[in-house]
């Protein structure tokens, strides 16, 4: 019996809107390309196709096409039949039959494995290398890749008819920075288990104000990043308290931070042509270049002598205030005014000394 895979964490509509798209797609026993950033999951929904799939109980086979170079990957996704006493390899296909295949980084396919991957598409075959006669194989492939697919299309990187093939349909997974109310849910979820496992007897959470710092924070490297954050603050925290009793107040984001960090030379600066021009300018005149930077008003002298810190708060509580102004005092109204969760503003409330 196969292993159930660990359940996707979340609650806001996008990621319910995900999970039902998912849901969908997964009884239709045809190709899908899941579609995401770095650390956003796609290896978790292309497993979540398969398992809500009437395949469930066949083989799940992974391949990172990233991590082969092209002979290698020919070997690894097709086998290979030698000739000289050497074990033949089946391949990764033969694996997965009555199953289903999941290709990540796709993109990252030579044009001779995307020929290859081709016929295993349209007509469920393949050529071991070493063989001449063909394979047959009832394998569903699922593929995933963080590119803009037809914009390899276009430049001719990329097949258009294998991706006609793949897309028979196309999951996006939302960025982590478009569903902060996800944020909460995977951190508590990530704190606790990284808790448990370095013996903690429980899990305090996070404060209100740190909360609110992640959920406002960008996530370049989306849930991965998240993970980590969490996983390495905990611990830290644990090193100092084994019990663990108060809420983490604060989040190091950054582990290379530090007084002795490693830094490369900046490289003298080029000079350069102008950014902004007027290509419409008469023969002979010179082009727009843009204001004059001499010419623009400086910050106010005491405004300089604020410290960056200082005047985020300014800028928060000038956010604040005008939210609250507008909502007639309604903070649910408030918040949604910001695009915040109800969480999120009061924990600014809070962090302002404006909760009551």
């Amino acid at each position: 019996m196969p292993t159930i895979p660990a359940q996707p964490i979340g609650q806001s509509d996008s990621f319910h809107a995900l999970l039902d798209r998912v849901s969908d797609a997964a009884s239709l026993d045809r190709p899908v390309i899941v579609v995401g950033e770095r650390g956003t999951g796609k290896e978790m929904i292309a497993s979540r196709l398969h398992f809500l799939s009437p395949r469930w109980e066949a083989q799940f086979v992974k391949v990172n096409c990233a991590a082969f170079t092209d002979e290698m990957l020919d070997r690894e996704l097709f086998g290979q039949t030698f000739m000289d006493g050497q074990d033949d390899t089946n391949g990764r296909f033969y694996e997965a039959d009555g199953g289903t295949i999941f290709l990540d980084n796709i993109d990252t396919l030579s044009p001779r494995l995307q020929e290859k991957l081709m016929r295993a598409v349209e007509y469920g075959e393949y050529e071991a290398g070493g063989e001449a006669h063909t394979q047959q194989v009832d394998v569903r492939i699922v593929t995933a890749t963080g590119k803009d697919l037809p914009a390899a299309v276009e430049r001719g990187e990329f097949r258009v008819d294998l991706v006609d093939r793949l897309a028979f349909d196309v999951i996006t997974i939302p960025p982590l920075r478009y569903r902060p109310e996800d944020v909460a849910p995977l951190a508590e979820h990530f704190g606790r288990k990284i808790a448990g496992a370095l013996g903690a007897e429980s899990f305090p959470g996070f404060t209100p104000e740190v909360m609110v710092e992640m959920e406002t924070r960008q996530w370049a490297g989306n849930v991965r990043e998240l993970k980590a954050v969490i996983e390495r603050n905990v611990a830290q925290a644990y090193l100092r308290d084994e019990t663990l009793s108060s809420p983490i107040a604060t989040l190091n984001f950054d582990p290379f931070d530090g007084p002795y960090r490693l830094r490369e030379a900046m490289s003298p600066p080029q000079k350069t042509a102008p950014i902004y021009k007027d290509e419409t300018a008469p023969l002979g005149m010179p082009p727009e270049t843009g204001p004059n930077i001499e010419n623009l008003p400086s910050a106010p002298m005491s405004e300089t002598k604020t410290s960056f810190a200082e005047r985020i708060m300014v800028f928060e509580r000038r956010l604040i205030d005008e939210a609250l102004q507008i909502s007639e005092g309604h903070q649910g109204k408030a918040a949604k005014y910001l695009d915040l969760t109800y969480h999120s503003f009061r924990g600014l409330l809070r962090k302002h000394g404006l909760k009551k």
